[in-house]
């Protein structure tokens, strides 16, 4: 593919998080930090310190721009072990494990 089509799908993919974001109810939160726990946790470590991925502190995530994580939960990093979630988290779920994250995950 294309740079051009990437760039295409990324800004419509990044549209598409910004104007439709609603927070996911309880139920769905539970799972979504119990998936960032295990299976983001696989990689980035438990307390999200870094391993085989990166570290995805607050520290480690302050200044970075909040639509490149989306973007990067959302397709992946080619390349890398990093997969794109996209096909399996909705926009509101990306969102709000990306927020979760910028907050700081897991709570100290």
């Amino acid at each position: 593919m294309r740079i051009y089509q990437h760039v295409v799908i990324l800004a419509a993919l990044l549209l598409i998080c910004a104007t439709s974001v609603a927070a996911p109810d309880d139920k769905r939160q539970v799972q979504l930090e119990h998936l960032l726990a295990q299976d983001c946790g696989a990689c980035h470590g438990l307390r999200m310190t870094g391993g085989l991925g990166p570290e995805l502190t607050r520290a480690a995530l302050a200044g970075k721009p909040q639509d490149s994580l989306i973007a990067t939960v959302t397709l992946g990093r080619p390349g890398t072990p990093m997969p794109g979630w996209g096909p399996l988290l909705s926009p509101d779920d990306i969102q709000w494990l990306v927020d979760l994250l910028l907050k700081g995950y897991p709570a100290p």
